[in-house]
């Protein structure tokens, strides 16, 4: 089994965030809308289920927590983190630290205003053992 398939076997594409992880990120930025949410994992008052789809929706001049699903579409949800920055979004990306995919060379690296790289490995939602990739944070804003 390769690494990208590892990567990818998880029963679920969606991985919820560790409360204390946002709680942390969510003192500093003060988020406002979460594009990437299911009605009992949603860390804001605003926010898109998958039904809604984020990607297809205006993120207008909100402050973002993006956490999406770490599957084949996270080029398309880096693309809207660039994009909704650009059109005046803060927003704040929560991605498995692949630097060496495409969708990081053209979406996030460059691209960003910041890139954090989380030391450990993230425990999602109730898991009982950390994630199988270590996690980046990538900001965006426009200055």
């Amino acid at each position: 089994m390769t690494i990208s398939q590892i990567l990818y076997t998880s029963r679920s594409e969606e991985w919820p965030t560790p409360t204390l992880f946002f709680d942390q990120l969510n003192k500093e930025f003060g988020f406002t809308l979460d594009p990437c949410a299911t009605p009992q994992n949603a860390k804001c008052r605003h926010y898109f289920t998958s039904r809604e789809n984020g990607l297809d929706q205006d993120w207008g001049s909100h402050v973002v927590f993006c956490n999406p699903p770490y599957g084949k579409a996270m080029a398309q949800w880096a693309r809207k983190c660039f994009e909704a920055s650009a059109q005046g979004a803060t927003v704040v990306l929560l991605a498995h630290a692949r630097t060496d995919t495409r969708w990081f060379h053209d979406w996030v690296y460059g691209k960003a205003s910041e890139i954090r790289f989380v030391k450990g490995r993230l425990k999602f939602g109730a898991a009982v053992h950390s994630a199988p990739f270590p996690s980046l944070v990538a900001v965006y804003k426009q200055n």
